[in-house]
């Protein structure tokens, strides 16, 4: 219902009322002041261990080697004893998420009933029904571990305060003012961080610590499952680089497979190459727009005649050459010539 006082006024005169806006604008103040707090307020939800636990991203930029980098930080938060894990990636496409409940689930070592997220376009394809309609991959992968997927009702995110609390943690506590080497530096410094100051603080609403509390957390245990494996196959000709593009970069294989089709098979994080079933090449996934290639792909690629000795290279030296000393001029040929040149002119 809308409390805005004009245009209920509006409406009103045409009803035959006779009172003045005034009138209609206290009459609705108090509605509005109600609605105000309703829409703000929140009843705080406890999970029981091993229930749930929240998923979210969060975005900051991070010094890594030589310059910044807009890292997308993954963390997936246990809804009762509150310990987190944290990983950073160069962006939140389905696979990075994948990977990330993989890395969660190993570092807990169990998989909580339910797990919570905002709406993300790479998990949410849309609501029929008042059904959430989930990415195949991502039912696949729940259905594998066993929880169920469950997201907030839209524009109402804020039931998922405990992992966007740890998203604010971690951006101010363990990487605020922190330079990294590489990424893999800025990965193993969460995991170290999360162990010694994240799993042993005080939580400020549990007033426990989280490692103390996940003693209690009733998790589904992994056991031996293997780890999930998610895989596309594509087929790719090899160009005559010995590059196969794939996914906006481009990745060598043996030079031997130029102008061959290979199959391409995309794994969480990285690419397997097959040539009739034979692996290839292996190449982590790297940035959109890259070049990956490995040196060996491209050996014997070069050759040179054994017959004609290899020359040595350029030598700015004016000894080089066999004249054993440097060529001086006597400065008397200059102004010689130059004189010649000057009566010429004249």
């Amino acid at each position: 219902m809308s409390f805005n006082g004009v245009v209920l006024y509006r409406e009103l005169q045409g009803l035959g009322f006779t009172g003045g806006l005034m009138q209609v604008q206290r009459f609705v103040r108090p509605y509005r002041e109600q609605r105000k707090w309703s829409e703000l307020a929140t009843v705080r939800f406890e999970t029981g261990p091993g229930e749930q636990a929240q998923v979210d991203y969060g975005q900051l930029w991070v010094w890594i080697g030589a310059q910044p980098e807009k890292v997308h930080l993954f963390v997936f938060t246990l809804g009762y004893s509150r310990r987190l894990y944290a990983h950073a990636y160069r962006n939140e496409r389905l696979t990075t998420l994948l990977d990330g409940h993989e890395r969660a689930f190993r570092w807990f070592g169990g998989v909580t009933l339910t797990c919570l997220y905002d709406n993300p376009r790479n998990l949410v394809l849309g609501r029929r029904e008042n059904k959430v309609l989930w990415h195949p991959q991502f039912e696949d992968l729940a259905r594998y571990y066993g929880f169920t997927p469950r997201a907030c009702q839209p524009y109402r995110a804020r039931t998922k305060g405990k992992v966007e609390s740890g998203v604010k943690y971690v951006k101010r506590n363990a990487l605020a003012g922190r330079r990294f080497m590489s990424w893999e530096h800025l990965n193993d410094w969460l995991e170290r961080w999360s162990v010694e100051v994240a799993d042993v603080r005080v939580h400020g609403t549990t007033h426990e610590r989280p490692a103390e509390r996940f003693a209690l957390e009733q998790l589904t245990p992994l056991g031996a499952r293997p780890p999930y494996r998610y895989e596309r196959v594509q087929q790719r000709r090899v160009a005559n680089d010995a590059l196969v593009t794939v996914g906006a970069s481009r990745y060598s294989v043996p030079v031997a497979y130029v102008g061959q089709t290979i199959s391409v098979h995309e794994g969480i994080g990285h690419y397997e190459f097959f040539h009739h079933d034979q692996l290839v090449a292996r190449h982590q996934k790297a940035t959109r727009h890259s070049v990956v290639m490995e040196p060996a792909h491209y050996a014997g690629l070069l050759r040179t005649d054994r017959r004609q000795p290899v020359g040595a290279p350029p030598r700015f030296d004016p000894y080089f050459g066999g004249l054993g000393e440097v060529m001086v001029r006597d400065l008397k040929l200059y102004e010689v010539v130059s004189s010649s040149a000057g009566g010429k002119a004249r």
